[in-house]
C-alpha cells in the first residue's frame, strides 16, 4: 500500500534541504534571472535526464535524480519569481525564501491532491521515460507560452505548467528512490 502524501513529502524534504543549502552557498543571486532563463535551465535538465535514459551513459557522473531534483527546485524558484514579479530585490533573507518555498509547494500539493483523486494515482502505472517526455512537452508549452507574452487563448499560464513539473518530477523521484 502507498501512502503518496508520506512519500511526496519525503521527496520535497530533500528538495527543500538542497535548495535551502544552496541559498547558503550562492545566496538568491538566481533573483536576477527572467523567467525564460530559469525555463531554459529546466529544459536543460529535462532534455539531460531524456538523453541519460536513451543512452544509459553519464560523462559528467552525476545521474537521473539530481536532475529531477534541480528541476523541482527551479520551478520553485519560477513560482517565487512570478510571486515577487514587482519585487526587484535580489537578496532575499533564508526565513523568507524558506516560506516562500513553502508556500509555492502547499499551492503545488493542493494541485496533486486534486489530480490525484480525479486521476487515481495514474502516474504510478507510468514509465519515467513517460514523464519526463511529459515534462519536456510542458517545458516546450511554457516556452510559447512566454514568446507569446504570457497571452493564451484557451490554456493555463506557465504557473500551472510550472506545478505540473513538480509534480512529475516528484514521481519520477518516488518511483526511483522509494518504490
Amino acid at each position: 500500500m502507498h501512502n503518496t502524501e508520506s512519500e511526496y513529502r519525503q521527496v520535497i524534504q530533500r528538495c527543500k534541504d538542497l535548495f535551502l543549502k544552496k541559498n547558503k552557498d550562492y545566496g538568491t543571486a538566481w533573483r536576477i534571472l527572467r523567467l525564460p532563463s530559469i525555463t531554459d535551465q529546466i529544459y536543460i535538465k529535462a532534455q539531460r535526464i531524456r538523453t541519460l535514459q536513451e543512452t544509459g551513459i553519464s560523462r559528467v557522473g552525476e545521474g537521473i535524480e539530481p536532475e529531477f531534483v534541480g528541476i523541482i527546485n527551479y520551478c520553485v524558484m519560477a513560482l517565487i519569481q512570478i510571486q515577487l514579479s514587482e519585487d526587484k530585490r535580489t537578496d532575499i533573507p533564508a526565513n523568507e525564501l524558506e516560506t516562500l518555498y513553502d508556500h509555492e509547494i502547499g499551492r503545488v500539493i493542493d494541485l496533486l491532491f486534486a489530480k490525484n483523486h480525479d486521476y487515481g494515482e495514474a502516474w504510478r502505472d507510468m514509465r519515467v521515460s513517460s514523464m519526463t517526455d511529459i515534462i519536456l512537452m510542458k517545458l516546450l508549452r511554457t516556452k510559447q507560452i512566454e514568446d507569446n507574452q504570457g497571452n493564451t487563448l484557451v490554456s493555463e499560464g506557465v504557473d500551472a505548467n510550472y506545478m505540473d513539473m513538480i509534480n512529475y518530477a516528484v514521481f519520477c523521484l518516488i518511483k526511483l528512490t522509494i518504490e
